[in-house]
This record gives C-alpha cells, sequence and structure tokens, in this order.
C-alpha cells in the first residue's frame, strides 16, 4: 500500500525484486497518491508487478484489503513503502512452510533503523513466540507486519478491519493468534524504519 511514499519507496521494491525466492508478485497499491510514487514503481519493468491506482483514498486497512483481492498467490506479505526486506526472506519462509504444510501464519524478527542512519539493532532480542500465543501477544505484542507471511486462504473468512488506520494489524493478528498455531522465526529478515 502506497500513499504519497516516494522517499522510500525504490529501496523498498529493490528489496522485493532482489529477493533469492523469484516466485512472487508484487501487488501494489496505489492509494491516490499525488507524489511520484507511480513514476518510480513504473520504472521497474518487471511483470511479476501489478499496479493499482485507487481513485479515492481509503483508511490504510481497507486499502489493504483491497489490494489482498488482486493476489493469487498462495501466501500473502505485507511491506509498507519505508522498510526493506532481507534478500532471503520469501525464500526462508517458504522453506519453513514445506517442512510443514500447516503453517498458516508466520513471522520474523526484524531490524530497526533509527533516523535513516546506517545503525540497525534487533528489534528482539528474546526468543519469539510460537504456538497458541494469544495472552503472550497480548501481554507483548511483537509481530511486524513487515514480517508475516500468511496464507490467503485466511483471508476469505476474514478482512482487516477497513475502519482502522493504525491498529489493524495488531487488531487482525490477535483474532487470528486465537484460531491458528502462530510460527516465529528467529533470524531478522526485513528492517524498519523509523
Amino acid at each position: 500500500n502506497c500513499y504519497n511514499g516516494e522517499s522510500y519507496l525504490h529501496e523498498c521494491i529493490e528489496s522485493i525484486v532482489n529477493q533469492t525466492y523469484k516466485n512472487w508478485e508484487l501487488i501494489f497499491w496505489d492509494n491516490n497518491s499525488s507524489d511520484n510514487s507511480l513514476k518510480i514503481i513504473n520504472s521497474f519493468k518487471d511483470k511479476r508487478i501489478k499496479i493499482f491506482k485507487s481513485k479515492t483514498y481509503n483508511n490504510l486497512y481497507h486499502s489493504r484489503n483491497l489490494a489482498i483481492e488482486k493476489c493469487k498467490g498462495n501466501y500473502v506479505c505485507f511491506l509498507d513503502v519505508d522498510d526493506i526486506w532481507l534478500k532471503d526472506k520469501l525464500k526462508l519462509q517458504i522453506k519453513a512452510i514445506l517442512k510443514d504444510s500447516s503453517i498458516k501464519f508466520l513471522y520474523t524478527n526484524y531490524y530497526i533503523l533509527l533516523n535513516n542512519k546506517k545503525t540497525r539493532f534487533v528489534r528482539y532480542v528474546k526468543k519469539l513466540n510460537s504456538g497458541f500465543i494469544t495472552q503472550k501477544l497480548l501481554k507483548s505484542y511483537d509481530i511486524g507486519i513487515l514480517t508475516v507471511m500468511i496464507d490467503r486462504k485466511i483471508f476469505k473468512s476474514s478482512k482487516f478491519n477497513k475502519l482502522y488506520n493504525v491498529i489493524g494489524d495488531f487488531d487482525y493478528f490477535i483474532n487470528l493468534s486465537l484460531k491458528y498455531k502462530i510460527i516465529a522465526l528467529q533470524k531478522p529478515l526485513a528492517i524498519y524504519r523509523i
């Protein structure tokens, strides 16, 4: 989902294009941007990139739902336009799923990048929780949306609350944790820019 995200967009898209796992599609949902976001995304000549432009501005999680409806793959991941995936993010998550086909939801650790400086640090130094972890998430929420991989079939029966513009992933993932075992990969596989 992109709304006037030109500042870091090129670096973000490059981190997807440069994944070591190559069987992906990118649903780029432009939320009625007025900057150069569309020009930047159009500069990538890759058939795996599908571009959609909303005619109106929508809340973030409503836009996420609209973008998910365009997905064709088996799994859905998210990457906001100012964040980055490390090159093996998709490969390592798919490897975990191939080992255990019952996995419907997994997430990883990630780095924090402060003020666009080169210094970054691991977000969670403690072991991330796996399993049926609703109570643990309510005490210490450690799922970064930029790290998740979710079976697309889940979105057929539930969606993000489209009224939210900030806490929609917290709300949605807590609800999913009531139904599904959540698997954590401890390795940081993404960079969250603050």
